[in-house]
């Protein structure tokens, strides 16, 4: 749901770059997860403070009493359980669970699976990664997403293998 930016002041907050729709709800959820940059182990922490910082979020976590020990999580990604979100309408995802999805287009082609969702602006993008090796971006828009599966692992495409 974020990234932690950088440590902010000397009292262990840090600043959070929310990778969510509505940045300040994640501010509602009272413990994180947080996984330092490059782990894969996932530590609870309770949120003490928090609050919205022009497009940031400066958060105070359990845990940091200063400068130093907030540092030491700067790139690191920040969660909450998945128990905790609501659920989701009719044609609505969560990016997660389009990670590692297959990717197929009409023509019965395998693309590739689904590595990560990015948003440039306009719209989400999946970045869909080939057996050979290769990355595809394609947008992730009615136009060219037939549907999504999530129960067969599997987002139909109206993309080429060349494009």
């Amino acid at each position: 749901m974020g990234r932690i930016a950088a440590p902010y002041g000397v009292k262990g907050w840090v600043k959070i770059l929310p990778l969510t729709a509505a940045p300040e709800t994640l501010l509602a959820h009272p413990q994180w997860w947080v996984r330092k940059r490059g782990g894969e182990a996932w530590t609870a922490h309770t949120l003490e403070s928090g609050r919205r910082h022009g497009a940031t979020l400066l958060a105070q976590l359990s845990g940091l009493v200063d400068r130093e020990a907030a540092a030491l999580l700067s790139g690191g990604d920040v969660g909450v359980p998945r128990a905790a979100l609501p659920a989701t309408a009719e044609n609505e995802y969560y990016w997660a669970d389009l990670i590692g999805l297959s990717v197929v287009n009409r023509q019965a082609v395998v693309l590739g699976k689904v590595e990560a969702v990015e948003d440039f602006g306009a719209h989400p993008v999946l970045r869909v990664r080939g057996d050979d090796g290769g990355a595809r971006l394609i947008p992730f828009v009615a136009a060219y997403v037939d549907g999504v599966d999530t129960a067969n692992a599997r987002i139909d495409v109206d993309w080429q293998p060349d494009y």
